[in-house]
C-alpha cells in the first residue's frame, strides 16, 4: 500500500522565530519513503536536523518574522495491515523491564498517574493483567470522554481530561497513559499521521493524531482510546512522555497559526508517477 502524507502550514510572528518542528516520518521508516518528506519552506530558511532524547527526527528553523509558511508532501510504503491484537500478551514485572523503558513508567507533566492511583485500581486492579487489561482502559476512556474538537486545550492534563470529561485525541491518550503507568504498565505517546483508511470518511478536516504504545511481553503495542478500532496506515512522527515531549512546533517565541492543512490518503502506483513526473 502507498499512503500520500503531508501538510501545510502557515504562521506569522512580530520578529524572527526560532522552532522546532517533529513532523517527519521517525528513522526507521525512512527506507519505505518512496516521495521524499523534505521539508519546504515560503520563504526559504536554513534548516538543521537531530534526533532528540527519544529517537524522533527534529528540524531546527528560525522563521524571519511575517508571514512564514512550511509544507511536505511524502509518500510512504505501509504494509496495508491493521494494527494487531495480541490478548495472550502479560504484563512484565517491573524489574524485568529494560532500563529505556523504566521513564514511560513515571508521571510526566500533562500524564499524572499519582493523582490517578486510587482510580486506576478501583476501576481496573481486578482485571486480568495484560492486554484484557489494556484493552479495558482503552474502552473506559473512549467511553468516558466525548471527543469535541472545540474543547481542545492546550494545558489540559490527565486528570484534566477525566473531570471534563471531554477533548481531543490527546486527551484520550493522556488519561489512558496515567491509567496504565498508575498500575505499573509502562505507556507512552504517539503522534502521527492517521487517514481515514478502510474506514468511512470523517467529514471534519484531517488532522495529525495520537494514540498510545503499551509495553507488553518485551515489545511495544498500539492502542488508541479515541477511536477505540485497529485501524490502518498508522504512519509515527514522533514518541514520547506524553505532548510535551511531541509537539508538532516548539517555538521560542509568539506566534499567530493562519492555515493548518493535513492529509494522508492512500495512492496508486499512477499517482506517485504522476507527483514524480515534471509539469
Amino acid at each position: 500500500m502507498l499512503i500520500r502524507y503531508g501538510y501545510r502550514i502557515t504562521l506569522t510572528s512580530d520578529a524572527p522565530l526560532p522552532m522546532v518542528t517533529q513532523m517527519s516520518a521517525l528513522p526507521e521508516r525512512r527506507m519505505d519513503l518512496r516521495h521524499s518528506d523534505a521539508v519546504h519552506t515560503h520563504p526559504q530558511v536554513p534548516m538543521a536536523t537531530h534526533l532528540d532524547a527519544f529517537g524522533n527526527l527534529c528540524t531546527r528553523m528560525t522563521s524571519p518574522g511575517g508571514r512564514f509558511s512550511m509544507s511536505c508532501d511524502a509518500v510512504i510504503s505501509d504494509s496495508g495491515l491493521t494494527d494487531i491484537a495480541a490478548p495472550e500478551t502479560q504484563e512484565d514485572p517491573v524489574p524485568d523491564l529494560p532500563d529505556e523503558v523504566l521513564t514511560f513508567l513515571l508521571p510526566s507533566r500533562y500524564c499524572e498517574s499519582d493523582l490517578l492511583g486510587d482510580l486506576a485500581w478501583q476501576n481496573f486492579g481486578d482485571v486480568t493483567p495484560g492486554w484484557t487489561r489494556v484493552q479495558r482502559i482503552a474502552d473506559w476512556v473512549h467511553g468516558h470522554i466525548a471527543f469535541d474538537y472545540q474543547a481542545a486545550s492546550p494545558t489540559r492534563t490527565a486528570l484534566g481530561a477525566y473531570k471534563d470529561r471531554k477533548g481531543v485525541c490527546r486527551d484520550y491518550t493522556h488519561l489512558a497513559i496515567a491509567i496504565c503507568r498508575a498500575l505499573n504498565i509502562p505507556a507512552r505517546y504517539v503522534n502521527g499521521y492517521l487517514g481515514d483508511i478502510g474506514v468511512p470518511p470523517d467529514p471534519a478536516p484531517m488532522d495529525f493524531a495520537a494514540w498510545m504504545q503499551v509495553w507488553l511481553s518485551g515489545r511495544w503495542w498500539n492502542f488508541d482510546p479515541r477511536n477505540n478500532m485497529p485501524r490502518t496506515g498508522r504512519i509515527i512522527t514522533s514518541i514520547g512522555r506524553d505532548a510535551c515531549d511531541v509537539a508538532l512546533i516548539t517555538s521560542f517565541g509568539q506566534h499567530r497559526l493562519v492555515e493548518f492543512k493535513v492529509w494522508t490518503d492512500e495512492i496508486t502506483e499512477a499517482q506517485l508517477s504522476a507527483m514524480e513526473t515534471p509539469g
